[in-house]
C-alpha cells in the first residue's frame, strides 16, 4: 500500500535537502580514516567540511564539524600518548609496549564504535555529538 505525501510534510524531502548525504558521506570518511585509509580518508574529510562548513545544511554541518574535529583529536589522543609513553618507558621495556598497545587497542575500539554510532545517526537523519571530546553542537 502506498502512502500519499502531501506537499506541506516533510515526509517527502529528499536527503540532499536536508544535507543527510553529506552526513554520511562525513562519517563514512571519519570511519575509513581508521580503518581503511587513514590520512587519505581525512584529506578528503578534511577537504569537505572547508569547502561546505559555512553553505551546508545544518545537519550536515554538525556532522562534518564532528567527523573533522574528532578525527584530529583522536590522532593526538593515539599518536602523542602512545609516543610520550614509548619515550618515557623506552622501546625496550615490556611493560611499556603493553600500556602502548593496550591504549591503542582501547582507544581505537572506542573511536571506531563511536563513529558506528555517528553513522547511523546520520543515515537516520538525525544529530549526533562525540561523547567528551566531541565539540558542542551549534
Amino acid at each position: 500500500m502506498q502512502v500519499p505525501v502531501d506537499a506541506d510534510t516533510s515526509v517527502g524531502v529528499a536527503p540532499s535537502d536536508t544535507g543527510q548525504s553529506l552526513a554520511v558521506w562525513a562519517q563514512s570518511l571519519y570511519l575509513a580514516n581508521l580503518l581503511l585509509a587513514p590520512g587519505l580518508a581525512f584529506g578528503v574529510l578534511f577537504w569537505l567540511w572547508q569547502r561546505h562548513k559555512d553553505t551546508a545544511p545544518l545537519l550536515a554541518r554538525q556532522h562534518l564539524h564532528q567527523a573533522t574535529m574528532v578525527s584530529l583529536v583522536g590522532g593526538v589522543l593515539i599518536v602523542a600518548l602512545s609516543g610520550a609513553w614509548v619515550a618515557f618507558g623506552g622501546l625496550d621495556s615490556a611493560w611499556t609496549w603493553v600500556v602502548v598497545l593496550t591504549y591503542f587497542v582501547c582507544i581505537h575500539g572506542t573511536l571506531v564504535l563511536l563513529g558506528m554510532f555517528a553513522l547511523s545517526k546520520a543515515m537516520a537523519g538525525q544529530p549526533w555529538r562525540y561523547p567528551l571530546i566531541g565539540p558542542s553542537l551549534r
